[in-house]
């Protein structure tokens, strides 16, 4: 290599470093102007607090280099009671995008909204389906895009089995059991007539009470909601039109229906309540490729418990 080629990448190196080192100090620079805004604002304010992806139990998984994905009630949950708790905030939006998720998760969340004593608007995103209108439908007003879809009220739980292909493989599977029905919903083996009916029996106790929830939160009657509740989605004009939304706006025009509703004067001030980040995390996060396949795996894994979902499973 001769002396002027040494010199050419000794520039390229030297300018790859300049441009890492200004990213991440613009990086640092944007995470702390963030937080030292939200710590310096004052006044009244309406916070936003985001419903958006599946909506699973608990806490997200511990991962020091990236941001959870997916709706965690126990995250949920905690930024609503810190909105209550907050003296400056007068109202909150909760912005629903998700598909739904699990039963138990959706409950958390719609008997915390059920416990607030400040408004509660909803505005609904792309998706705001099965157990995203079950968390909506207590919120004092609902307010979706004409282009939102909605509904889906329903509950499902799928199984998959793989008995047959075990059997192509010459795999046999040993199961030894207290009772007939310990092992329902194994993929080892199909579920029986007298399994599915019992199944079944669960899942129309889940879907009596997922009516009953959109009936109390809506002004419904049982059986309108029951017209409804065959799993269909709806447009956010569909959706108006049968009584399941309250207005058609963005989240700007709900945003400005909460502050009405909390009294607030003129153009309210914002809150949201973020997981933060640590220093590390922010910079991993700027320099690391993104995985979106892997996301998504993350997001979707499922082990062979038997769930009930409030869980819209279309494309």
């Amino acid at each position: 290599m001769t002396g002027k080629q040494r010199f050419l990448w000794m520039v390229i190196g030297g300018g790859l470093v300049l441009a890492i080192g200004c990213a991440s100090c613009a990086g640092i620079f944007a995470v702390a102007a963030s937080l030292a805004g939200s710590d310096l604002a004052v006044g009244p304010a309406v916070a936003i607090v985001r419903v958006e992806g599946v909506i699973a139990s608990g806490k997200p998984p511990v991962d020091p280099f990236s941001s959870p994905m997916g709706a965690y009630s126990s995250v949920i949950v905690n930024h609503l009671k810190q909105a209550e708790e907050d003296p400056d905030v007068k109202a909150v939006v909760l912005r629903v995008d998700s598909p739904g998720g699990s039963v138990v998760a959706s409950h958390e969340i719609h008997q915390q909204i059920l416990a607030m004593t400040k408004p509660v608007v909803v505005s609904m995103g792309e998706l705001a389906a099965s157990g995203g209108y079950y968390v909506s439908a207590p919120a004092d007003e609902i307010f979706a895009n004409p282009n939102t879809l909605t509904g889906s009220i329903g509950v499902i739980s799928q199984f998959i089995h793989i008995d047959q292909l075990l059997k192509e493989y010459g795999v046999e599977v040993t199961t030894i059991k207290s009772g007939k029905f310990k092992d329902q919903g194994s993929p080892f083996r199909s579920m029986t007539e007298e399994e599915i009916a019992t199944w079944q029996a669960i899942i129309d106790e889940t879907y009596e009470a997922f009516v009953q929830v959109v009936a109390d939160g809506r002004g419904l009657s049982v059986d309108a909601v029951k017209e409804l509740a065959d799993g269909r989605l709806f447009t956010g004009k569909q959706a108006l039109e049968l009584g399941m939304v309250d207005q058609l706006a963005n989240l700007q025009g709900a945003t400005q229906r909460a502050a009405e509703l909390g009294g607030v004067e003129g153009e309210p001030r914002i809150v949201e309540y973020p997981a933060p980040l640590s220093l590390f995390q922010a910079l991993f996060n700027m320099a690391r490729p993104s995985d979106p396949l892997g996301e998504v795996m993350s997001l979707l894994e499922r082990d062979h418990r038997p769930a009930l979902q409030y869980l819209y499973v279309g494309p």
